[in-house]
């Protein structure tokens, strides 16, 4: 990733859509991590997701930031593949691979070797607007290899709406960005998923509630 690329990325890019289209209203702010390793898991809704996590940083801290992404659809071509890697600064993840072959989550691990901090979309792909999808097991076989690096929830709503899945036009639509108290990785798999998506659930009550 080229980190100059990247900062006018998001400030001819990021700033514009997020702040300036749609508006953004972030809730505990202070407990977004401003230094690495560290991991952010979000939910995944729209193409505007990333966009949005980026303008959280401050522009001094946004070449730390790295999410990870599905290499079957940022790698079609050479130029997407280019625009990816070097402006977005993807970690390209290989979806359905064979780990007896290869880590498909080697990437994340260097970035996190790296101190790098590394934003993660656990339901593995955009769902349907507003609404959670259930947690892939990918980040418990993470998190165990750096059990002392914080993973912290961050649920955004109102991005499903302002450009769900099929959409390519943002509408304006005022974002709520909820930043949960971080967690650490737990030796069962599924107490640690379930105990993750208990907290986004908690999050996406009290995002509606606050529409209602």
């Amino acid at each position: 990733m080229n980190p100059w690329l990247r900062r006018l990325f998001v400030i001819l890019v990021a700033y514009p859509v997020v702040l300036a289209w749609l508006g953004v209203s972030v809730i505990n702010r202070r407990r977004l991590p401003q230094e690495g390793p560290a991991i952010i898991i979000a939910n995944h809704n729209s193409h505007l997701d990333l966009l949005t996590l980026l303008t959280l940083f401050p522009l001094s801290k946004v070449h730390l930031v790295q999410p990870a992404a599905a290499a079957d659809y940022f790698l079609k071509n050479r130029l997407m593949a280019w625009f990816a890697t070097q402006v977005v600064g993807i970690i390209p993840v290989v979806r359905g691979g064979n780990p007896q072959e290869s880590d498909p989550l080697a990437g994340c691990v260097q970035a996190l070797k790296e101190g790098k901090i590394l934003i993660l979309f656990p339901e593995g792909t955009r769902g349907e607007p507003e609404t959670l999808s259930a947690f892939k097991s990918g980040l418990w076989y993470l998190c165990r290899q750096f059990p002392d690096v914080p993973v912290t929830p961050v649920f955004m709503y109102g991005l499903g709406k302002a450009m769900g899945k099929g959409q390519w036009i943002p509408v304006p639509f005022f974002i709520d960005v909820f930043i949960d108290s971080p967690v650490y990785c737990r030796e069962e798999k599924g107490e640690f998923i379930q105990a993750l998506q208990e907290r986004f659930i908690a999050l996406q009550d009290r995002a509606q509630g606050s529409k209602s």
